[in-house]
Parts: structure tokens; sequence; C-alpha cells
């Protein structure tokens, strides 16, 4: 799901004509940097990533197929230990020249919890039965405690990041509609009471913060934590679009459940695996050892970034701080915390586009709300990252991104990948000579007024997000970078 969402994307976000070209990117840090094997090997420590050897719109599409038809072989059971060390190569290549638009927890969560399914998995050519094999118990407290601190970080951040919505419980009556790209069952959430609001982020903070020490508990009560943890995902999957991230979040509590559980819900058909568990053949004191290896460290750093959510001003110690630092880079060992500070207002961006600096049109965007009237939808296993994108970028000002200037500049220049990012341009295949950017602030339309106009949007005109820009020159493109804009003069 991760690569066919990115790969239906990935030139106009990071292509040559894309908005943060993946290769010129690399060029410049390599200008920067020296020649010889030590110079190659720092760049590489800082940013991992086999787009070193070509970085152009065949080689990040390529990429992207080659995950789609990884993730099938691993599916069927073909070398599912060479299938998950390469996935987890192309995706973080892809995610170090993603940046801005790769940078969200589930990229890096599907990294960290791909890396460690390779310690899971049968370490040999074909695993058509891994049923009857035995699973490594080191691989899967693995994954355990990387569901506990995936969950448990999530809450306790909400009460140590210094939110004070998240402290008297009103986080939730914000929530549904600043998020990021709600769906429209949020709407019906956003209508319920005070009271009931209060409940249900009470409930979130127990379900967050008590419950994922369920994980490591025995028997029923670890099936208690599987069914707190899923219930969360479940109710955020269907108010809001967070990519594949609640997929990917069940997928790791499902782990929680035995043997024993699954013969109870399943056909005995599809559960026996045919006989006794044996123990795993090639590869097994190897896989003993790297996870040995990967499970020490896991604990170190992952513990580090813990420690960190539970106390925010507290300093680790410096050897501790560097070994977090030189893991960084890899994202395989990471920190999370979802919904840590809640935004209270939802400031919306409106591209307009203009051919006389005069009559101003409106691209229109896939899926961010824009008109009023459009109902919020699902999405999600998909994430449009412009989209989300936009979200981020029209909470603080303008040219706090390096991205959205370069937005601007590859719509003024007729950018075609780009513009096939967009739902419309309303200039078709021809670019307008200029461009602005609109900042409303949106909020949830009421009943009487979504039942008279339709709406579910209400908005009301706050301003600009920055002045109207043109090219600054018509120097070709081709180059790959974006021109560089300027302001309009006092259009």
């Amino acid at each position: 799901m991760a690569f066919a969402s990115l790969g239906a994307q990935v030139a106009g976000l990071l292509g040559r004509r894309g908005i943060l070209p993946a290769g010129v990117y690399l060029d410049r840090v390599r200008e920067r940097g020296g020649v010889g094997v030590r110079a190659w090997a720092e760049r590489l420590a800082r940013l991992p990533t086999l787009f070193w050897l070509g970085a152009g719109d065949g080689a990040l599409r390529a990429a992207c197929s080659a995950g789609i038809v990884l993730s099938l072989l691993l599916v069927l059971g073909i070398a599912p230990a060479a299938d998950l060390l390469l996935l987890w190569a192309l995706y973080l290549s892809l995610c170090v020249v993603g940046r801005d638009f790769l940078s969200f927890q589930w990229d890096v969560l599907l990294l960290e919890a791909g890396f460690l399914a390779l310690f899971l998995v049968p370490w040999r050519w074909l695993a058509l039965r891994p049923a009857a094999e035995a699973v490594p118990p080191l691989a899967l407290l693995l994954l355990w405690w990387l569901l506990c601190r995936l969950v448990l970080q999530s809450g306790v951040g909400k009460l140590t990041g210094g939110d004070r919505a998240w402290r008297d419980l009103t986080a939730l009556s914000y929530h549904w509609w600043t998020q990021p790209l709600p769906a429209w069952p949020a709407w019906y959430a956003a209508r319920l009471p005070d009271g009931a609001q209060r409940a249900m982020a009470a409930a979130a903070l127990f379900l967050e913060i008590p419950v994922p020490f369920l994980v490591f508990a025995p028997g029923e009560w670890r099936l208690l934590g599987f069914a707190g943890i899923v219930l969360l995902q479940l109710l955020i999957a269907l108010t809001g679009n967070y990519g594949f991230f609640n997929l990917l979040t069940v997928a790791l509590a499902l782990l929680l459940l035995d043997d024993g559980t699954w013969a109870a819900v399943l056909p005995g058909s599809l559960v026996a695996g045919g006989g006794a568990a044996v123990p795993a053949a090639a590869g097994g004191a190897a896989r003993q050892v790297a996870a040995g290896v990967v499970g020490a460290a896991e604990l170190v750093v992952g513990g580090a970034h813990l420690w960190r959510t539970l106390r925010p001003r507290a300093a680790l110690p410096r050897p501790l701080a560097r070994l977090v630092s030189r893991v960084a880079p890899w994202r395989t060992i990471n920190s999370y915390g979802l919904f840590r500070v809640m935004t209270t207002r939802r400031p919306e961006l409106v591209v307009e586009g203009s051919r006389d600096g005069t009559t101003w049109r409106a691209f229109a965007f896939r899926h961010k709300p824009g008109d009023p009237v459009r109902r919020p939808g699902w999405v999600a296993p998909h994430q449009p990252r412009l989209d989300w994108q936009m979200w981020f970028e029209a909470l603080g000002g303008f040219g706090g991104s390096g991205w959205f200037p370069a937005f601007l500049s590859r719509l003024l220049e007729g950018s075609e990948p780009v513009r096939r990012l967009l739902a419309s341009s309303p200039f078709g295949e021809e670019p307008p000579r200029f461009v602005r950017t609109v900042r409303y602030e949106y909020r949830f339309a009421g009943p009487e007024e979504r039942r008279a106009t339709g709406r579910w949007w209400r908005r009301e005109r706050a301003g600009t997000h920055g002045p109207a820009f043109r090219l600054a020159g018509t120097e070709d493109p081709a180059h790959g970078s974006p021109q560089r804009i300027v302001p309009a003069g006092g259009r």
C-alpha cells in the first residue's frame, strides 16, 4: 500500500519536474562535500539512500514498482527475509530523498516494523507454510516492544508535551475539524455534547497509557490489550485519514494473539498449519545472533526515546545522546507521539492563479478541504502527501518551509507531474502568469446551515499567505531545479 500510494505521486513530489527534485538535492549535497572514500562514507551515513546511484524519474518509479513486486512476493512466502531487507532499503532510500513529503510517523513506523519483521520470518528461499515453523521468541518480543512504545509514547506525550487541551480533556472538541484530512463521520462526532467529548478524551488517554502495558501481560489480559489498541485504531480510521498507519498498527497488534485465540475464531483447516511446529531451519543461528544485536540497540535507543517522552526537559547522557544521533539517519529505531499538541483552529490555504493579475481562479486539490460543499471522504490507506503538507503550511507563516515556494514555482512553470497531483487546474495545460495564496479560517458548518446550503464547512477569509508571485525569469527549467519566484508588484 505504501509503495503503490507513493508511486502514483513520486514524479510530482520528487521527480525532475517535481516540487523537491531528489536528484537536485543529492547533487547539492555532493557538491558541498569532499571527494574520496571517506567523503562518500560520511554522506552515506548521513543520507543512507540507494539514489546516490541515480535519482531520475525512472529510478524513483522503478523503486516504487519494485516495492510492490517485493511486497507481493513476501505475501506469497517467496524469499521473505530477502524481500524484507530489500523493501526496507528501498523505502528508506525514498524517505531520505523525500524529506518533507516522507517525514510522517507511519513512514518511520513502517521502516522499523519491517526491519524487525526480518527476524520473525523464515530465513530460507521458500516459506510457503511458515505456520509450521517455530516463532523466534526474541523477534516477537521486539515487535511487542515496538507496539508498546508506539502507543505509550502517543499517550504520555499528550500529558508531558504541555498541551492544556489534553490536560483538561477538551482536545477532542477541536480534533474532529482541525485534523489534516477529516472524514465525514468526524462532522457527526463534533456534534456530540461536551461531556461526551471529555469522556472520549479520557478514554483515549486510558487506551494509550495503561493499556499498552498489557502487551506483555499473560493470557486474557493481553487479549484485552489487543482489543483496546485495535478499538482506538478503528475509531481513528473511521473519522480521519492517516494513510496506512491504522492498518500497520493493527497488524502489529495481531501479533498479540496466540494460536489458541485463532483456533477459536477461524476454521480448523486455516489454523492447523500441517502439524506441530518445528524449529526454524536455515539461518536459525545467524538470525538469533542478529536479533540479539538489534534487540540490544532497540532496548537502549528505544528506551532513550521513551525516556525523552516521559522527561522532555531531561538531557540524555552524552554517550547515549551520541548513539541516538548516529542511529537517527537510518530511521529504524524511532520516537513516536501522535496528536501530542492539539490545534485549536483550522487555517486553510487556497492557491489561486491569474493570467492578467486581476481575475483570480482557484486550483482544486484532490482531498483537502476546499469547496465548502464537498463532503469530507475517506482516502486511506492512500496518503495524498501534497494535501497533507498544505495543512502544515497553513499553520505557519510563508517561507517557513522550502517546498511551498517550489510548489508555486512549478505551477507557474506548468509542470505536468505537479499538475497531476491536483484535482484540476482552472487554466488547463497552460500555466498562469501569477499565483497567490489566500488564507481562510475553516470550521464545520452547523446542522441548520448544512441542511439549508448543503455545506459541510463554514469559512471566512483571513488575509493572504504571502504576496502574489511571478517567475523571476524565463529560463528553461529543464535543469531540474524550480525557478525562482518574486513578488508580482502591486498585484
